[in-house]
Parts: structure tokens; sequence; C-alpha cells
């Protein structure tokens, strides 16, 4: 499932935004404060109020006169558009949430609907306000399933401040609202710290990485005995891309922890992960967290450019290119000229703030941009010279 446009009102700095044409991979640029943490937020955000309820992914960012847009009245609203695949109509989720006359935050509409056609409103599959509204039961994957079936289903949530998605999501009855939290629920933003990926961790068993990667060495040694023919792919790379790596081993010590052994073709006997250069732990971690079999829907990473040598950046954009290419989305945030070298302009849009509020652009709709692009300038130089990040695409 990928998302294809995100619209937004009211949260944080984003006082109103739309997002169109969203690539399989993306690449968010922008100064110092521009949002690109904040937007990487608005996932992890609605994937909260999924998990546990609006209250409660209000108050964790402060409550919500903090996470609404400041100085203003209105609801935060989301809109997301997504397809399950390639080839399924586009699915529209619209969400809106705001307080009621005692300032309790609430669900004022939620709205889950397949698209006719380009334009018009989407065929409700799921209608709430406050906690009550209807959902259609059923195997609804496609427009003409949710036509022939007339009758949507009453139902009343035990909190007007839960996603109808998520209570409803939950019951095998209503298949559309499933996939969308399926969807939600496979989300995962990552700001990998590479001396945690370095540390022992009491032997145990993970198959995913998580967020930090401290975990990195149970998922190796998970790969290692689960998956032998994607563990042997990661190291053929690592191979490839680290000078003198020939294999990289999880072991189990006899006080039961686990640690990396890093074996050079130099040395007889192999580094712990402690003595091995940053840039070789990030980029065995992105290897491990792009072949492991669990595929997130979504990976959120920021700044994946801090600690690798330049020249390997091209083969991480296209690490997370296949990625895309397999069914996932990727979305990364970054300030690396050298890494905007190797991304195209359709891939890029660029965050700008300006008194207060912060609007998106994507770098292939600017004319201005594309000429100096086929002229022979490189993203990366551009955004050197502040022309990337100028309003209008001008010095």
């Amino acid at each position: 499932m990928k998302i294809e446009y995100l619209e937004v009102e009211n949260f944080k700095v984003f006082r109103q935004i739309k997002v169109e044409k969203i690539p399989g991979f993306a690449v968010f640029v922008g100064r110092n404060g521009a949002g690109k943490s904040t937007f990487f937020d608005i996932f992890g955000f609605l994937q909260d109020c999924l998990k546990q309820n609006v209250s409660m992914a209000l108050e964790q960012r402060g409550g919500f006169q903090e996470v609404r847009s400041r100085d203003q009245d209105g609801d935060i609203q989301f809109i997301l558009k997504f397809r399950t695949d390639g080839k399924s109509p586009l699915i529209s989720y619209e969400l809106r949430l705001g307080a009621d006359e005692n300032g309790v935050p609430v669900v004022k509409h939620e709205r889950l609907g397949f698209r006719r056609g380009s334009k018009g409103q989407p065929w409700a599959v799921l209608d709430f306000q406050e906690g009550v509204g209807r959902a259609i039961e059923g195997d609804i994957k496609t427009l003409e399933d949710a036509k022939k079936i007339k009758e949507r289903v009453e139902q009343r949530l035990d909190s007007p401040d839960i996603l109808a998605v998520s209570a409803l999501g939950k019951l095998k009855d209503f298949h559309a609202v499933s996939s969308l939290r399926r969807l939600i629920e496979d989300w995962s933003v990552y700001d990998l710290h590479i001396d945690e990926a370095r540390n022992r961790v009491r032997n145990g068993a993970a198959d995913t990485l998580v967020q930090t990667g401290e975990n990195l060495a149970l998922v190796a040694k998970f790969l290692y005995e689960k998956h032998p023919e994607r563990f042997q792919k990661i190291l053929k790379k690592m191979e490839e891309r680290i000078q003198g790596i020939r294999e990289v081993k999880a072991e189990v010590t006899l006080d039961n922890y686990l640690v990396l052994r890093f074996q050079d073709r130099a040395f007889k006997t192999p580094f712990t992960g402690n003595y091995v250069s940053d840039g070789t732990m990030k980029m065995f971690t992105y290897l491990v967290l792009l072949h492991s079999p669990k595929h997130p829907a979504l990976l959120c990473i920021e700044e994946p450019e801090n600690q690798l040598y330049p020249e390997l950046l091209g083969d991480l954009a296209e690490e997370f290119r296949e990625y895309s290419a397999e069914g996932g989305q990727v979305f990364i945030s970054t300030h690396s000229p050298d890494f905007l070298n190797v991304v195209h302009p359709k891939e890029v849009f660029c965050l700008f703030k300006k008194d207060g509020f912060t609007t998106v652009r994507k770098a292939a709709g600017d004319a201005n941009i594309l000429s100096l692009i086929n002229g022979g300038d490189m993203l990366g130089s551009l955004w050197r010279q502040g022309i990337l990040m100028s309003e209008a695409g001008e010095p």
C-alpha cells in the first residue's frame, strides 16, 4: 500500500499543505526548523491515534493546543489517498479532530471511501462523527463492490476519541477498514543511533529492527538462522561497498549476550561492533532493515547520509528504490548535497517556512529548477547555492 496524496490542516507548523503525486521513494529537504521531523510525525501521530486513542496521541505531544497550529481556531485535519496495490482504486481517508464544549478531544469526522474516478466525492465505506456512524460490512475491494451493498451498519464506539478505523478494523467483517488499519500500523519512523546498534544485547529473538536500531544483533541473528539467502545477499552487498569486510556474525557470549563480529580480510581475528567504523555499522544496519522479510508499508528515515562516505549514497538511494519497487514506500529527510545529487527532481519535496508556517513544494514542479537540471546542474549544487530552497527557484 502506498500513499499518493496527503493534505494536512492545523497540525503544528503545517497550517495547510497538499503533497501530491507522492512516489514510492520520496526525499524531503529543508533548512533547520523547516518541519522535516514534524512531517514525519504526521505518520507517528496518526499511528498513535490508531493504536491508542486521539486523547493520548495529543497528550504525548503537549495537548490539543500545542498540536494545533499556533493561533489557529480550526480543527486538525488529514486527508490521505492511497492504493492497496498498483491496480487497485484510489482510497481516500479523511480525519478531522477537534474538542467538545468541555475542551475534550473528539473525532469530529472520519470517513473512508473509494474514489469515483479522478474527481468527485469518494463512495463512503465508513462515515463517523464523534463516535457514531455507519460502515459497510463485507469484502470490499473495489468501488463496484461498495455500490452493491446498500446497507451500512450503524455502529457506536466506546468513546468519541477512538478512531472507527481502529475499532472496526479489528473485526473480520470490515475488510476495507482492516486494510487501512494494517497500513497505518505498518508505518515505521526510524532515527537510527549507531552507538546503540553497536551495543551487545541480551540473547533473545527479534525479526524486526526497532526504531533506534538497538536490537541490530538480534535481527542479524534471525536473518542468519531463518533466512540465510537474505543474509548472504546482505554480506555480498557489504563486501562490494565496504573495503575489506568479508563476513559478519552474531555470536553469543558466555554471559548470554549477543555481539556482532566483523571479519576483515586483512586479519585473522574479527572485530566486534565497537571497533568498526560508524559507516560500516550504518550500512549494515540499513541493509538489515531493507532486506528483512517483514517489510513495513512505510519507512521514514531521518538523515540516512550521516556517517556514510559520499560514494555510498548512490548505492543507498538504489536500495531505497528497490524497497519501493517491492511494494514498500520510503520517505527520507536530508541536508546532504551528496545525497541530493543521486536522486531525481521528481523524488524531491522542498519544505519552506515563512511567517511561522511551512509549505511543501515538489522540486520537479519548479520550471526554473528543471531548466537548471536539464542544463547540467545537479540538485546538490542547487542546494548549496540556495537556489533549490528559494521560493521561486531563483537565487
